[in-house]
């Protein structure tokens, strides 16, 4: 993978060479690098924030998506090895993001990199099913309507049909890339996993969040947030406090 094309993936919004940790940050279906930037300048200083900018969006938009989600997470893995350095890192993911966030990190670990942290926001864990919604199959009014139900996306580009022609495709890749994914048992990781979520989230109750702790060999701590799927837009500067200080903890300096 050339630089050229790890860096049509990893965005760094606020370059922080001094900071004693990275932190990739994976974003939802249908989301871009952007989601986080406001992450990325809150934490500036104690993180330097790596945004995954998936294909078929913004300035990636002449690419196709991925639609299956192994597939992605190796492209994904591909490009944080050569784009990080040899400070620690962690990993932060939103819904779909947040399986992402686990299968780079397991391919990580298995390629011999340490991973810090594990941040999962918003998904239940991969042992844990529904039954598949199929919204990559919905008509284009049908799958704006799974998106405004969700409460994360503009109503100013819900309403603008241009933008939505522009778009759609996209976020139709992201859910079959979600709604086709199939977890393959592996052993438990090796870093420590944080699993964060909103308390009225219709995508996954305490339960199933929960779960994650059968998916590390280290600690794990479940960080429940007032909202619904996409709480931490509104729950920014509590979520920030509590990555913060999970990267800050002893652990990750060296002592554990």
């Amino acid at each position: 993978m050339s630089p050229n094309t790890t860096q049509r993936w990893l965005r760094r919004f606020h370059p922080c060479p001094d900071a004693p940790v990275q932190l990739l940050c994976l974003p939802h279906a249908g989301g871009s690098a952007s989601f986080y930037f406001p992450f990325s300048q809150a934490l500036a200083g104690s993180a330097e924030a790596l945004c995954v900018q998936y294909p078929g969006r913004q300035e990636r938009h002449d690419e196709p998506g991925v639609t299956e989600l192994h597939t992605l997470a190796d492209r994904i893995t591909e490009a944080v090895a050569e784009g990080a350095d040899d400070r620690p890192l962690a990993l932060f993911g939103h819904s779909m993001g947040a399986m992402l966030a686990f299968e780079v990190a397991g391919r990580l670990e298995d390629a011999g990199t340490t991973v810090a942290w594990l941040f999962v926001s918003g998904r239940r864990a991969p042992s844990r099913r529904r039954p598949p919604r199929n919204a990559h199959g919905f008509t284009d009014e049908q799958l704006v309507a799974e998106l405004a139900a969700l409460d994360g996306t503009d109503a100013e580009l819900l309403g603008d049909p241009d933008l939505l022609r522009m778009v759609l495709p996209a976020i139709r890749s992201d859910f079959e890339a979600v709604e086709t994914y199939r977890y393959r048992p592996r052993p438990p990781l090796r870093c420590p996993v944080v699993a964060l979520v909103g308390d009225r989230d219709p995508r996954v109750d305490l339960v199933e969040a929960a779960a994650w702790a059968d998916h590390t060999a280290r600690s794990f701590d479940l960080r429940v947030f007032p909202g619904g799927h996409f709480y931490l837009s509104d729950q920014q500067a509590a979520v920030v406090d509590s990555v913060r200080r999970h990267l800050t903890a002893s652990t990750l300096l060296g002592a554990g």
